[in-house]
């Protein structure tokens, strides 16, 4: 990537959907990179859901959640990006739409999924952004009701792809790591601590979480 793209992409929002502003770009080269190796490793099957995680805060996820999404809608699937960032939500900052409504709605029987999932200037991408946040939204995430948002959105799109809470800062995670067919790890080069990351790894085994990968971010 040139340098003066480099600044424009780290300065904006646009960072989060690289892959769609810059197709020909670098990093978005890497996404798409990322997203053949996701593809190997599961294999051909259709309708997945993929966990994007992270042991914790400002290591790139939501950044990477919202490229891979990107990536794969580019490839012809339809996909889901749900935010489950209930205590820091930011999709509906990256893709610049309110966030009033959302998967807080869906999960307590307001709204319906097609009713609250946004289309997006990507075609076939649509985005679940947070919504207003309750009190108990760690216990929203690790619902029933989750469990049956992830499996109805399945029958509807190819791909969900889940933006979720850093591991280590909310519990809950670990029962949504275990609902996805596949979870990626984002650690931060510099920054990310290793016995924090060894520690994510080793609570995503006892959950019997199926971790596909790791994506390294921000290597100089």
């Amino acid at each position: 990537m040139i340098p003066n793209l480099m600044r424009k992409v780290e300065s904006t929002s646009l960072k989060g959907r690289t892959t769609y502003a810059f197709p020909e770009s670098l990093i978005s080269e890497q996404y798409r990179t990322i997203r053949t190796n996701i593809q190997f490793v599961n294999g051909v099957k259709k309708n997945q859901s993929i966990l994007v995680t992270s042991p914790g805060n400002g290591e790139g996820k939501t950044t990477t959640a919202s490229n891979l999404a990107i990536s794969l809608a580019q490839q012809k699937e339809k996909v889901l990006l749900i935010d489950t960032n209930l205590k820091k939500p930011s999709l509906h900052s990256i893709f610049n739409f309110e966030n009033n409504t959302g998967l807080t709605d869906v999960l307590s029987g307001k709204l319906t999924l097609e009713e609250a999932a946004v289309t997006t200037e990507v075609a076939r991408l649509e985005v679940l952004p947070s919504g207003e946040i309750p009190g108990n939204f760690s216990d929203l995430i690790g619902s029933i009701a989750m469990y049956d948002l992830v499996e109805n959105a399945l029958k509807k799109y190819s791909v969900v792809v889940i933006d979720s809470p850093s591991f280590l800062e909310l519990s809950a995670t670990k029962i949504l790591a275990s609902m996805c067919d596949g979870v990626v790890l984002v650690v931060k080069s510099g920054k990310t601590d290793i016995k924090k990351a060894m520690e994510t790894k080793r609570l995503l085994d006892l959950a019997k979480a199926n971790v596909i990968g790791v994506v390294l971010n921000k290597l100089k």
